[in-house]
């Protein structure tokens, strides 16, 4: 699109840049008794021929920026999963009540993506980040390969999730009767590396 946008202005300054004699020989030569075509008209012609390829230059760079604005740089991919590595590493969170840990993967994962995706800073984008999860995780020790569009880069981040019972929750009972449930609690020790997991 901006190679178009600008081998069309190309073409409207080159058409702008052919001499008035010229026009007039083509001209006569196709239709020789057609009147004369005054200067002015080839002033207001170049300035519009002039004008439009101007239009089509600032349109490749708007282009140019919107298409910057979508993709991660890669030092901007490696600032945000610094930071994100940074705010995960020391956190707590509940898990189900049930035991269940089978979407633990997609879970950090998610938080992963959000944690760069909010780290990134004002240039990058609000999206276009990807945690894959490794075939082999398990809930006790979990490693996300991270990358987004447009960056080369591929980073690393290894999550270590250790049960925390002092941290866990016990909702009263019914009628302040002591409670039958325990809302187990984990604290995340979270490290980040270049390259794939």
């Amino acid at each position: 699109m901006v190679v178009l946008l600008l081998v069309l202005a190309a073409g409207l300054v080159a058409m702008g840049c052919v001499r008035a004699d010229q026009v007039r020989r083509w001209r006569r030569s196709l239709s020789p008794s057609a009147p004369e075509v005054p200067d002015s008209a080839f002033v207001v012609a170049r300035v519009a021929l002039f004008g439009m390829a101007g239009i089509g230059v600032f349109s490749a760079f708007q282009f140019m920026a919107v298409v910057a604005d979508a993709e991660w740089s890669d030092d901007e991919l490696s600032h945000a999963v610094g930071q994100a590595t940074e705010e995960l590493n020391g956190t707590s969170r509940f898990s189900d009540i049930y035991g269940e840990d089978s979407g633990f993967d997609e879970e950090f994962a998610t938080m992963i993506e959000d944690e760069v995706v909010e780290n990134g800073g004002g240039g990058a984008p609000q999206s276009g980040v990807d945690a894959g999860a490794a075939p082999l995780n398990k809930p006790s020790g979990a490693d996300y390969t991270v990358q987004a569009a447009g960056a080369d880069a591929a980073f690393c981040v290894h999550v270590v999730r250790t049960r925390s019972k002092g941290g866990d929750y016990e909702p009263p009972g019914i009628a302040g009767n002591p409670g039958t449930v325990t809302v187990p609690n984990y604290d995340f020790a979270v490290t980040s590396r270049k390259g794939e997991c």
